[in-house]
């Protein structure tokens, strides 16, 4: 799955307030929808770099995202997935994944004896458990609002 990560930390605080702030200074300049030319300095060394206009909505995506806390992950569009990576972004065992995948819930394909999952497929996946998921939870909701079962 090339370089990307299925990693589930959220950035720390001090790494939240530092990407609001990145965030803030590089909104402006993203807006304009041009390549950025930026200098990055580390340890007392700069160095020029390009970004794509592409890259610097990616960027201000992420530092949205990990000023609210969340964590990020950058996945290729057309990455697979292992069984336990697509468990790791379901948040279900790996038997579990095994299981869908023999009841035909989840297509995959095998390259040698390995099964491989399109990310796409595990996304619309869970989009759709999670849809079931409200459904139900609003269903209850309603219910104990007819019994009178409040606050």
């Amino acid at each position: 799955m090339s370089k990307a990560s299925l990693s589930r930390l959220p950035p720390s605080q001090e790494d939240a307030e530092l990407a609001r702030v990145s965030g803030q200074r590089l909104a402006p300049l993203a807006r304009m929808k041009r390549p950025l030319t930026m200098s990055v300095r580390d340890a007392g060394r700069d160095t020029i770099i390009e970004l794509p206009v592409g890259a610097v909505q990616l960027l201000m995506d992420i530092l949205e995202d990990m000023a609210a806390g969340h964590a990020v992950t950058i996945v290729p569009q057309d990455a697979e997935l292992t069984t336990q990576q697509a468990a790791d972004v379901l948040n279900v065992s790996r038997p579990f994944v095994i299981q869908l995948l023999k009841d035909g819930k989840l297509p995959y394909r095998t390259v040698g004896t390995h099964r491989r999952l399109r990310f796409e497929d595990v996304m619309a996946f869970k989009t759709a458990i999670d849809r079931d998921r409200r459904l139900a939870l609003d269903e209850l909701v309603a219910q104990a609002e007819e019994l009178d079962m409040g606050y």
